[in-house]
């Protein structure tokens, strides 16, 4: 297996135009090599200066678990914090986790952030939104986002090699207008609902807003888990 590491964007290009595979950090990646086979190129965006920024509205792809503090919102970080054990977050990376994984922890994070994604094709460097990247799988360079006034994240207790854990992820952004907006999202299983609901005094009439989407079918204890979720938010 021959192992690419671009430090520029035309290469990454090259590369993946050769077939070439991104592996992140390669926590997941190498146990289902070990299972079906090694492919004959990977690719690792550790090099790429693109791929490894750090700031309070851009994370890289590159950038490792770990590495992720104070300079973005506190539900990216908190979301980064409780991904598997120290070890495995000194070694997985954003793009790895969002895009590479199944689990997706970082995933209901950036989209209460509504995040933009930076990626990368044939045709070159653009940017669209995480649907389209979790669809059509563009090599992933980065994630931007707009500051939030507030945000939180909840994850419930589990145990490890079981069902991925209930996760709750809340944001309230500003408007340009002086209006306030909330964003809820949600990882049930391995399925993803998101909710979102003009910020109000009236705290009944967000969560009504918010049960009355897809969010709403969820079984009454999650829904209980939101609300607490929602409440807090509003409160700060």
């Amino acid at each position: 297996m021959l192992l690419h590491l671009p430090t520029s964007v035309s290469e990454v290009q090259q590369h993946t135009a050769e077939g070439a595979l991104p592996i992140g950090g390669a926590t997941l990646a190498w146990a289902t090599y070990q299972r079906d086979g090694f492919p004959e190129q990977v690719m690792s965006l550790r090099n790429l200066p693109e791929a490894n920024v750090l700031g309070p509205r851009t994370l890289g792809a590159a950038v490792l678990l770990h590495r992720i503090d104070d300079r973005v919102p506190e539900v990216l970080r908190r979301a980064a914090g409780t991904i598997g054990t120290g070890a495995v977050r000194r070694a997985a990376t954003v793009g790895g986790n969002i895009v590479g994984s199944t689990l997706r922890c970082l995933l209901p994070a950036a989209l209460v952030l509504d995040a933009r994604a930076t990626v990368l094709d044939a045709a070159g460097v653009y940017e669209t939104d995480l649907s389209e990247l979790l669809a059509k799988r563009p090599v992933l360079l980065s994630i931007g986002w707009r500051t939030p006034l507030a945000s939180g994240y909840f994850k419930e207790e589990a145990e490890a090699g079981g069902p991925p854990p209930f996760v709750v992820a809340t944001a309230v952004h500003a408007g340009s207008d002086g209006t306030k907006l909330l964003r809820v999202a949600v990882r049930d299983g391995y399925e993803f609902l998101t909710a979102s609901a003009a910020h109000d005094s009236d705290v009944e009439a967000v969560l009504a807003a918010v049960e009355a989407t897809d969010i709403g079918a969820l079984p009454l204890d999650r829904r209980d888990v939101v609300r607490t979720q929602v409440r807090e938010i509003l409160n700060r």
